[in-house]
């Protein structure tokens, strides 16, 4: 079971389309929004897909669980809002509430962060970056591997997200779960 963290940026467009790969990839996939990340989406399209619905709020108290329990969790895009709060133990959205239980259980988290080139310099992202590796968390971050948008690019940044490397060491997370 693979939890999709989608964060509020514009590569969280292109989940329709990735889904069913990793679908046919052996997971099965449960959609997990920030609430910046639902002006992005389409929730019956990702429910459709998936067969489950796209949670983004915390449940009532009182309400049963309606996700598998996840073994994996993608956060794509990881926003520099969400890498930060996430560094710094807010759960102050339910996206951020999971990935801290994840945090806590040593479940395998791959994060794509995704900040302009501006903020991707900024001190606190960079201290939020080493955190979150020393504690087991894979962030593909690499600017000169992975390109970053420049502030404002607009719907062109999309394009620049790295779904490849995200499929691939999704990959080697399956065969690592397989194996174990």
């Amino acid at each position: 079971m693979l939890y999709i963290v989608a964060c509020g940026g514009r590569p969280a467009g292109n989940l329709p389309e990735t889904i069913p790969v990793l679908q046919n990839a052996g997971w099965e996939v449960c959609v997990i929004a920030t609430p910046s990340a639902l002006k992005f989406i389409d929730r019956d399209k990702l429910a459709k897909i998936t067969g489950h619905v796209v949670r983004y709020d915390y449940k009532q108290p009182d309400e049963p669980d309606v996700l598998p329990l996840a073994d994996a969790i993608a956060v794509a895009p990881a926003t520099f809002n969400t890498i930060n709060k996430l560094a710094r133990g807010s759960s102050d959205t339910l996206a951020l509430g999971i990935l801290n239980e994840a945090i806590g259980l040593n479940l395998p988290i791959v994060a794509v962060p995704t900040p302009n080139v501006a903020l991707a310099k900024h001190p606190a992202f960079q201290a939020s970056v080493r955190d979150l590796r020393s504690w087991g968390v894979t962030l593909l971050f690499d600017p000169d591997r992975y390109p970053l948008p420049t502030p404002n690019m607009g719907a062109p940044a999309a394009s620049l997200f790295p779904w490849d490397a995200l499929l691939h060491e999704l990959e080697v997370v399956r065969q690592r779960l397989i194996n174990t």
